[in-house]
């Protein structure tokens, strides 16, 4: 039986190397990680958005709180 469209595009997710933008976040608790992106976004990005948006996401708060990433990102999450 083939996968619907949804499946698919689970499955593409899942395989994706997501992990955070900065090396050092795994270690730090929840509130004071910054993105959490796949590979190919984090490479495309300058350090300078890198660091912009780990600042966006932290200033945002705790665990739970949801800060909107930039045009750019946003369109690289969709592509990736």
């Amino acid at each position: 039986m083939a996968k619907t469209k949804r499946q698919q595009s689970l499955s593409k997710w899942t395989k994706q190397k997501w992990d955070y933008v900065s090396p050092g976040d795994k270690k730090k608790p929840k509130g004071k990680r910054g993105r959490y992106l796949p590979a190919s976004v984090r490479a495309s990005l300058s350090p300078g958005e890198k660091a912009a948006t780990n600042r966006k996401k932290r200033k945002a708060g705790g665990v739970g709180s949801r800060a909107k990433y930039s045009r750019k990102i946003a369109k690289g999450v969709r592509r990736a």
